[in-house]
C-alpha cells in the first residue's frame, strides 16, 4: 500500500516538473537536465535563460494547508540545491546563475525569478 502511495507521488512529481519544463520552454529557457542528482542535493530541472545558467525546483502542492508551495523551498532544501548546483558547475566556466522556483498550487503556476540567494 505505502509503494503505490509513493509511486502515485512520484507519478504526479514527474508531471508537475514537466508541466514546469513546458512552461518555461515557453517563456524562453532552454532545458538543459532534468533531476540533476548528485550526492546531497538535487535539482528539478537546469536551464539556460539568454546567458544566465537557471537552477529551478519545482514544487507542487495541492492544498495549502501546509503553506503552500512556496513554504515548502526551506533553508535545508536551498542548501541542498545550493550544494548540486555547485556540484553541477564544478571545473565549468562560471557563468551567472540564478535560482528560481516554479511553484504549482492546484491548476495555478507562478514562475519566481531569483527565489532565492546563495549566502
Amino acid at each position: 500500500m505505502a509503494r503505490a502511495g509513493a509511486q502515485a507521488m512520484n507519478a504526479r512529481g514527474s508531471e508537475a516538473e514537466a508541466q514546469a519544463a513546458d512552461y518555461l520552454v515557453r517563456h524562453g529557457l532552454k532545458i538543459l537536465a532534468r533531476n540533476y542528482r548528485c550526492r546531497g542535493g538535487e535539482i528539478d530541472l537546469v536551464c539556460r535563460d539568454g546567458a544566465t545558467l537557471v537552477f529551478v525546483e519545482v514544487r507542487l502542492r495541492t492544498h495549502r494547508g501546509y503553506g503552500g508551495a512556496a513554504a515548502s523551498i526551506t533553508p535545508m532544501k536551498q542548501r541542498r540545491i545550493v550544494l548540486a548546483a555547485n556540484h553541477y558547475l564544478a571545473g565549468k566556466p562560471l557563468p551567472a546563475c540564478r535560482f528560481d522556483a516554479v511553484l504549482l498550487d492546484g491548476t495555478r503556476i507562478d514562475w519566481i525569478r531569483n527565489a532565492f540567494e546563495t549566502s
